[in-house]
């Protein structure tokens, strides 16, 4: 692959910069190989959570922010819809940062007409909404599972293994997960038609998905701590989840191009 992919839209979510958990590389991989009229950040960019606990800011994750400005710059239309870990932003709907715009949801029209209503979807979570205390514990837990994680697939990349989730295996796997989700996904359907809308795009959960069994289409875009999963779409409209360390394994080991002059500071909070 050796120049940039044109789409029509870019969704992206759940990247929780400033965790230890972030592949922050890779999503600046995806971000160099793929182009878009409009780039949709579906909440959970930042993890407000974990940097008022403690900071963690490599320049990975700088270099995240600073990309997705400079494609602001260059005339990309930025949409940038809060999920509860970047939550301090709610604060800020209508204003613009660095060409970035801040809003609660949107709504999408499709290049096949279709229209989608753009939400992070932790307002239709229970746990966040009506336990937050239960929610922040189960955050710490997950970031724990994460760390986990990561040591035991260092292992397995030194025994040529490819990666493998233990939380996804585990939501597909336990019963009150798989329940939990498909309730998720059947009241962002729900959302979807309040709003007269043909479909839903969201994040939260971290489980990608496109669906068109819920007498609406439901869109879920993933993350970018474990499945490394966006959606795009291509100029006709189709949608699709890009499985980026499933392209990147393909691809093989290759020079990244430059990134240009970063380390500038984060302008996502100015």
């Amino acid at each position: 692959m050796s120049a940039a992919r044109p789409f029509r839209t870019l969704f992206v979510s759940d990247v929780h910069l400033g965790t230890k958990g972030c592949q922050a590389d890779r999503l600046l991989d995806f971000l160099r190989y793929h182009e878009a009229d409009t780039i949709y950040l579906v909440g959970d960019i930042v993890d407000g959570w974990q940097l008022r606990s403690s900071w963690y800011w490599p320049q990975a994750h700088n270099d995240v922010v600073q990309k997705i400005l400079r494609q602001a710059r260059k005339g990309v239309r930025v949409v940038y819809v809060p999920g509860n870990h970047d939550e301090f932003l709610r604060d800020y709907y209508g204003v613009h940062f660095g060409g970035v715009e801040v809003v609660e949801h949107a709504l999408h029209v499709a290049a096949d007409g279709r229209r989608y209503l753009i939400v992070h979807g932790d307002h239709f979570d229970l746990v966040v909404t009506q336990a937050r205390w239960l929610a922040l514990l189960g955050s710490r837990a997950y970031d724990l599972a994460v760390a986990v994680n990561r040591l035991f697939n260092a292992l397995r990349r030194r025994l040529g293994f490819p990666y493998w989730s233990l939380s996804q295996w585990a939501k597909l796997k336990v019963k009150n997960a798989v329940n939990y989700i498909g309730e998720f996904e059947r009241t962002l359907a729900d959302a979807a038609r309040h709003h007269a809308a043909d479909g839903v795009v969201c994040g939260h959960i971290h489980h990608a998905a496109i669906r068109d069994d819920l007498g609406i289409r439901y869109v879920n875009c993933g993350d970018w701590v474990e499945s490394c999963t966006a959606v795009v779409e291509h100029r006709d409209g189709q949608l699709e989840i890009v499985h980026w360390s499933d392209e990147m394994r393909k691809r093989g080991p290759i020079a990244a191009p430059p990134l240009g002059v970063a380390g500038q500071g984060s302008e996502i909070a100015a």
